[in-house]
């Protein structure tokens, strides 16, 4: 709190008005009169009688920054009389880190100190303070008027002197702080000059009492008489508080010239603001910040410049800075010469060539903006005249709460839309971005924007939290909006090409064509109901703006009354009184909404953390931990763990959930301290200028994007090097990436006529072009896509279908007759057999189209898309290796490549008839890495169509844990990637349980149970009571329709969970080996041991028995448990009341090991490993239940079948280990 006046030639000048009216009266140069900075009361301090009048002693009074030229200091005598008590000098006092207080006068007063002959009506602006890491600090000031104290006291020669009075906080506050200083106004224009000190001292004292809300939708209330004041809560973590009215941009431009404005912003352009209002400055200056939300500005950021700082504007580097528009002469002339840019509301002086935003992004924002209802007085038109300012006050805030809410939805869809397409060219392994093949994916009238953009500081920072994988708006945004193709690019693996329905596009006019996409898009297995999978420019419903937007009710949480700030009892009573009225509040609220819970844990545990009670604030914060982990403060824990005593660390040594959460506060500072170095770097695709052996070859193949697959990486690594030393030549690489590229871009450079084009899938994509050839259907090119070869006849451009690649009938060895430079194909579609003549193309071609029937086949056999997109780029791998080398050994050369070519010959193409029948699709859920992860663990959740995500409907989704430790999430109707991989720690996942539609239960090797929302997707809760691996997970439904968990840890842990609060209601330890899962059967708890024995626990009695098995089902309609042994080929089948009698055996054809079970209709489904063909394959039987005989044998994995789920009795859901690492789904008969 800072209060600035010019003190000294004020008497002199009221004296010489008074002597000549007509003397001009002069600017004045302020100063800095008291400052007043927390901590207003200390312990030491209690000794003090608790009342209110000792709270106000000199000795607080005396807490204020005052020059010592101003008020010579008293000798020391003098003031131990006067005081009683010597004190300290003032200039000890702290002031604010980063503030000057040298510079603050200019600021709270930028037109200068003015004298007035009249008393003029207050005035408020805003300040914001950077400090050289880029923090910023806020400030409020308000400049109010009072009369000059003079002998003559005629009203009429009265002059008025204007006296400042600013508050600085770390939060931009700055609605709530303006109404803050409105109340101490109405104490000090009625109050007396010497209690003027001791009023502002005390309104400090005040606001320092006032807990920051956390983040969500709690806010926090409190009185400052006369006005009831809100501080609004920061959405995320990653948010500022939102205190401002953001559609003031809307009202002083329009929506292209405020996109003008935000396109100067993302190109770091100079850019000065001049308006008639110094508040105006900072509040559109911040709004403008909060549009290009997650972007962050990283220049100097200055809203107000004084008249003494107008030389700023002459700094090289970029920036954003305001001043009054008295000053615009000076401003404009200084930016003629630096290339500058001006901005005045309603008007732009365009001095620079400035790129247009991208045109779809343009457009849509523009059609949003125009539907914005910005004018309140509409909304309320129709109702009567209010006569409660507070309630008037709060229907004007959450109108512009909502209001905010759509503005912010509308910027973000705009960052969304310019810069979403970013991602699919960022190699996350590698860090690196490809900025040159992003540039030529853009349409030609947006490359400018992005040549400019690209180069940027903030956009460099962007890529940083993209490359690191944050979580924020911008991601959830983009990942809830993506399209189909997009939710299936990351099952596909093909080059970029421009699908059919993008050229499509190309047809329509400029201002209908969304923007430029290039397509991947997964086969349609079914060729049939071609589904429009292009990804659109996103864009908010339009129909009325989101004023009446479905989101998180509000809830305002309202303190107790302020206390006489000054006095340490009154203060620590109000803390107890807040903690106490805290805790009522969480016992009312009960656990119905965990997430609002969460949000008063971290507030009662702040609180506590002021008062001084460190143990109870580490309870709630541990309560914090287990229940929103994105909330979690771990610098305030951090600092509340260090600044523990010897007794209050040995206290809480004593209370196990406490030891749990230092130890974990520890692990995530040393986590964030061992952070590698790269983990901030970005690196740009830069072709290499050495030799490079097989290891860098791969690293430099796989940050070009071409391919990713590390044995398609060594096969092209063969054919680069056929005949010579193994190493390849930079020349060589360099060539073999310009063909690549030059190829891609003349595929989509194809003009295919409309006429062409309604005979091809939407998704489908032309790869190859030949040359033009002479052929029995005519002269033109042969076309290749994904699906089909067709030429493209020259002359009047026409389509004829030469065959899909299915279609294809092998007559004798070869596809193709080498004797001529020919190509023959022949179609089990059509008689006719299709010859062309393609000379020196003929053997590439020949190779080309073998690896697409090879890949065709394989992928229509194994119901496995993945083979047709490994050989798609196969062939298109072999081209650009013909292409590179020139030379007789290039066809040789990219016979490397046939890999499915030659697959057919060593391995047998054809899968079983049973297991074609019963397989139905089969999903890579490792395609974005390198190499194959092992599905650990996979669980179907049911959805309800037609029912929103957030109500708990929506599609089924088929989670998937993988070995990396990370949650894949599929849409289980169009088995298409969901959500991108969801990191639940970072060990393995051994188990996965669907408590309800809220709360998703994930048992790791690191101990922890992990929550997430099926509904969000959020992973924010945890479950940390366990010491050991969790390795089992089942629910029941008590009487009073009570939600009980159960869970079990290696070491032989059971706990009991109340779902709805997350509480233990017990616990017990068994005596074992390892635990390895659990199950309920009639009110009985089931246990499995590893070391093959059950243990059976009830509420009366815990006993074991002697069975070996590694695997466990219990059937309770049958009274059966079945057991399989990893290494055994055997199902046991025993009866539930006599576990100690003889059992039945099941013998598995050709099993050697039995890994899962699952109860499937009347089937029970068994995954483990055995032979095929003379080699170990994932197998999986159907058995009977009641007949106990083996129906199918399935072989679809390469690798053990280690996970089975059940999708609603319809399909069934199997994960193999990592040779394989791929899902399979069944179809149950």
């Amino acid at each position: 709190m800072l209060r600035t006046n010019m003190r000294f030639p004020l008497l002199s000048l009221a004296q010489a008005y008074h002597q000549d009216r007509g003397i001009k009266l002069p600017l004045l140069d302020a100063e800095v009169l008291q400052a007043h900075a927390p901590p207003f009361v200390k312990k030491e301090n209690a000794g003090d009688a608790p009342n209110h009048t000792l709270a106000f002693s000199r000795l607080q009074r005396r807490r204020s920054y005052m020059k010592k030229r101003e008020k010579p200091a008293e000798p020391a005598q003098d003031a131990a009389k006067s005081n009683g008590a010597s004190q300290p000098p003032a200039e000890n006092l702290s002031v604010p880190k980063d503030i000057d207080l040298v510079a603050l006068p200019q600021l709270c007063f930028p037109a200068g100190l003015q004298i007035y002959r009249d008393c003029r009506e207050d005035s408020y602006h805003f300040l914001v303070f950077t400090d050289v890491c880029g923090n910023r600090t806020y400030g409020v000031v308000v400049q109010y008027h009072r009369p000059i104290q003079h002998n003559n006291h005629s009203t009429s020669l009265r002059l008025y002197t204007t006296y400042g009075i600013c508050v600085i906080s770390k939060y931009p506050y700055y609605s709530a702080l303006r109404d803050c200083l409105s109340c101490l106004l109405i104490q000090l224009k009625t109050c007396r000059l010497m209690e003027f000190e001791e009023r502002v001292n005390e309104f400090s004292a005040k606001l320092a009492l006032v807990p920051v809300p956390p983040p969500g939708q709690l806010h926090v209330e409190f009185s400052l008489r006369p006005l009831q004041i809100v501080l609004p809560s920061r959405e995320d973590k990653d948010r500022p508080a939102v205190d401002l009215d953001l559609h003031l941009p809307f009202l002083c431009f329009r929506p292209r010239e405020l996109l003008e404005v935000v396109t100067c912003i993302l190109m770091e352009q100079r850019m000065v603001f001049c308006s008639t209002d110094w508040a105006r400055l900072t509040l559109v200056a911040e709004c403008l910040m909060l549009y290009i939300h997650p972007l962050q500005w990283q220049h100097p950021f200055v809203p107000i410049l004084s008249r003494q700082m107008l030389d700023f504007v002459m700094a090289p580097t970029s920036f954003l800075m305001g001043c009054h528009i008295h000053h615009i002469e000076e401003i404009v002339s200084v930016s003629l010469k630096l290339g500058s840019w001006v901005f005045c509301s309603k008007c732009l002086d365009r001095n620079a060539d400035l790129p247009s935003t991208p045109c779809a992004a343009r457009d849509c924002f523009i059609k949003r903006a125009e539907g914005l209802q910005i004018h309140y007085d509409l909304e309320v038109c129709h109702l009567g005249t209010g006569t409660d300012v507070n309630v008037l006050r709060a229907k004007r805030r959450d109108w512009q709460r909502r209001l905010n809410t759509e503005i912010q939805r509308i910027t973000l869809e705009l960052i969304v839309n310019i810069f979403g397409e970013v991602l699919d060219h960022l190699n996350y392994e590698h860090r690196v971005f490809n900025s040159e093949e992003f540039l030529r994916s853009r349409e030609i009238t947006d490359q400018k924007f992005y040549q400019k953009v690209l180069d940027t500081h903030i956009f460099h920072s962007f890529l940083r939290d993209r490359l690191n994988g944050k979580m924020d708006a911008f991601t959830r945004m983009e990942l809830s909006t993506r399209s189909e193709t997009h939710k299936t690019r990351s099952m596909a693996d093909y080059p970029r090409r421009p699908t059919m329905h993008e050229m499509a596009l190309k047809c329509t006019s400029p201002e209908t064509r969304l923007s430029k996409k290039l397509g991947m898009s997964l086969p349609n297995l079914s060729e049939h109901a071609p589904i429009d999978r292009t990804r659109q420019t996103f864009q908010l419903p339009c129909a009325p703006i989101g004023l009446h937007v479905l989101e998180k009710p509000i809830k305002t949480f309202k303190l107790p009354e302020l206390p006489p700030p000054l006095s340490y009892h009154y203060v620590q009573n109000y803390y107890s009184d807040l903690i106490n009225q805290l805790g009522r509040v969480m016992v009312l609220m009960g656990p119905s909404d965990s997430s609002l819970m969460a949000r008063y844990h971290y507030l009662r545990g702040f609180v506590s953390f002021v008062a001084g009670k460190r143990l109870d604030a580490l309870g709630d914060f541990q309560n914090l931990y287990k229940t929103d982990t994105d909330i979690f403060p771990v610098e305030l824990v951090t600092a509340l763990v260090d600044s523990l005593d010897k007794e209050e660390r040995a206290q809480a040594d004593q209370r196990p959930e406490l030891i749990r959460l230092l130890s974990r506060v520890k692990r995530e500072h040393e986590r964030e301290r061992a952070r590698p170095p790269e983990y901030g770097t970005i690196k740009k695709f830069r072709l290499p200028k050495t030799h490079m052996q097989l290891e860098d070859f791969v690293r430099s193949v796989q940050e070009s994007g071409i391919v990713k697959d590390l044995s398609t990486i060594h096969r092209l690594f063969d054919a680069l090097t056929v005949g010579q030393q193994k190493q390849v030549d930079p020349d060589v690489f360099r060539y073999f990436y310009t063909i690549w590229k030059e190829t891609e871009a003349e595929a989509q450079d194809v003009d295919l006529p409309v006429a062409v084009l309604k005979h091809m899938e939407h998704n489908e994509c032309v790869y190859k072009l030949s040359s033009s050839v002479k052929t029995n259907y005519g002269v033109g090119k042969i076309a290749m896509t994904q699906r089909r070869l067709f030429l493209l006849t020259e002359g009047r451009a026409g389509y004829v279908e030469i065959t899909k690649f299915r279609d294809i009938e092998v007559r004798s060895y070869t596809l193709l007759l080498l004797r001529i430079p020919s190509l023959k194909i022949k179609s089990s579609l059509k008689k006719e057999v299709f010859e062309a003549n393609l000379k020196s193309e003929c053997d590439l071609w020949n190779l080309m189209v073998k690896e697409m029937w090879a890949g065709r086949k394989m992928a229509d056999e194994h119901k496995d898309p993945q083979y047709m997109q490994q050989a798609l780029t196969n062939a298109l791998l072999m081209d650009a290796v013909v292409g590179c080398l020139q030379s007789q050994k290039a066809i040789f050369a990219a016979s490397k490549l046939a890999y499915f070519d030659r697959m057919k010959l060593e391995v047998p193409m054809m899968v079983t008839k049973t297991t074609s029948e019963t397989l139905k699709h089969k999903i890579n859920p490792s395609l974005d890495l390198t190499s194959q992860q092992a599905v650990d663990v996979l669980l179907y959740t049911p959805g309800q169509l037609g029912v929103a995500d957030a109500d708990g409907g929506g599609n089924p989704k088929l989670w998937c844990a993988r070995s990396d430790g990370k949650v894949l999430v599929f849409d289980a109707a169009s088995w298409s990637m969901q959500q991108n991989a969801v990191q639940v720690g970072m060990s393995r996942v051994n188990c996965m349980l669907g408590v309800n539609q809220q709360q998703l239960w994930i048992g790791s090797q690191d101990s922890v149970i992990y929550i997430i929302n099926p509904c969000s997707m959020a992973c924010n809760k945890q479950l940390t009571e366990h010491r050991s691996e969790v390795t089992g997970l089942c629910v029941n439904i008590q009487p009073c329709s009570l939600l009980v968990a159960y869970s079990c840890s290696a070491e032989g842990t059971v706990i009991v969970w109340d779902v709805s609060t997350l509480q233990v209601r017990k616990n017990f330890s068994l005596s074992c080996g390892r635990l390895q899962s659990l199950q309920l059967h009639k009110g009985t708890l089931w246990c499995c041991k590893c070391n093959g024995n059950i243990t059976l626990f009830n509420i009366l009695h815990l006993h074991s028995g002697l069975l070996t098995f590694s695997c466990c089902l219990l059937l309770d309609e049958k009274e059966q448990l079945w057991s399989g042994s990893a290494d055994s080929g055997q199902l046991c089948v025993w009866r539930c009341g006599d576990l100690s009698g003889t059992f039945q055996k099941i013998q598995l054809p050709d099993c050697t090991g039995v890994l899962c079970m699952i109860k499937v209709k009347d089937q029970i489904w068994v995954g483990g490993h055995g032979c095929s063909s003379g080699m170990s394959r994932g197998k999986i039987y159907v058995v009977d239940a009641e007949r106990h005989s083996v129906e199918k044998e399935l072989v679809a994995h390469t690798d053990s079948v280690q996970t089975l789920s059940s999708a609603e009795d319809r399909y069934v859901l199997s994960g193999s280990a990592g040779q394989d690492g791929k899902i399979a789904i069944w179809k149950v008969e």
